[in-house]
């Protein structure tokens, strides 16, 4: 089995490259199942209908999201698809699901979204005790579970990576938009990295514009967001996982200018 995991769309930019890019990377890994984080696709904050809908078209199973899950108004018109996944660690009762399963190829695989609390500035649960909810009550019905770890803090994702060997076949990290060069099959075979990057202007800071950012890291003064405008960039990774065992056994890093 061989997923494809795209990293933070950001705007525009980072959506017409990927609606061009996933069909030739699917054909070109062999990809049976794609997860894309777009919740940063519209405007640099939130998805709308539109985008959700080009980008399953394009080839994406499923969308994965975070902490502007709530960007835009329009996210209330299709947030109980269960194509769409947003933080299983948010608030009981708030609409949408944290986590689908999807039949492919005679697996059951499980995406998960979860939120991280270490300098998000998000009320949600903790994401471990959620994430081992969520591992014991599909465990018997489950082969493969994935999990995008929406995170700020380094430390927070490889402690989940680890405290989830085993369990998960995938855990990555997205939210802070630089793609991390520390893949690693951990011990219990569960395949891991921090970041899978972004994908949008590669000329920019996170997406922002380079002159917005200057503004606000010299002066300090607030200033209102502004994607940049470059040559776009994908990243994301490929992780192929073993059909009898679920276990990762590779994983390659994609960064496509």
């Amino acid at each position: 089995m061989n997923i494809l995991a795209i990293g933070d769309i950001v705007g525009e930019t980072g959506v017409k490259k990927a609606i061009k890019e996933l069909p030739k990377l699917k054909e070109q890994y062999n990809i049976d199942f794609c997860v894309i984080n777009a919740e940063n696709s519209a405007g640099g904050m939130g998805i709308n209908k539109k985008i959700f809908d080009l980008l399953i078209k394009a080839g994406a199973n499923v969308i994965t999201m975070g902490n502007h899950t709530w960007g835009k108004k329009d996210i209330f018109s299709f947030i109980d698809d269960k194509k769409i996944v947003r933080p299983a660690n948010y608030t009981k009762g708030l609409p949408g699901n944290g986590y689908s399963i999807f039949n492919i190829n005679n697996k059951k695989i499980a995406v998960i979204n979860l939120i991280g609390r270490t300098s998000m500035g998000v009320l949600s649960e903790n994401p471990f005790i959620v994430a081992d909810e969520i591992y014991n009550k599909l465990k018997n019905e489950v082969d493969i579970f994935i999990l995008d770890f929406h995170a700020e803090a380094t430390a927070e994702k490889i402690a989940m990576g680890y405290y989830l060997d085993g369990k998960y076949s995938i855990v990555y990290g997205t939210h802070t938009h630089v793609q991390t060069a520390d893949e690693k099959i951990l011990e219990k075979g569960t395949a891991y990295i921090t970041d899978i990057g972004m994908t949008g202007p590669k000329k920019s800071v996170i997406g922002m514009d380079i002159g917005v950012s200057f503004k606000r890291f010299v002066t300090s003064l607030p200033e209102r967001y502004k994607l940049a405008e470059s040559e776009p960039m994908l990243n994301g990774c490929v992780f192929k996982i073993n059909d009898e065992t679920n276990r990762a056994e590779e994983i390659i890093r994609i960064n496509t200018k």
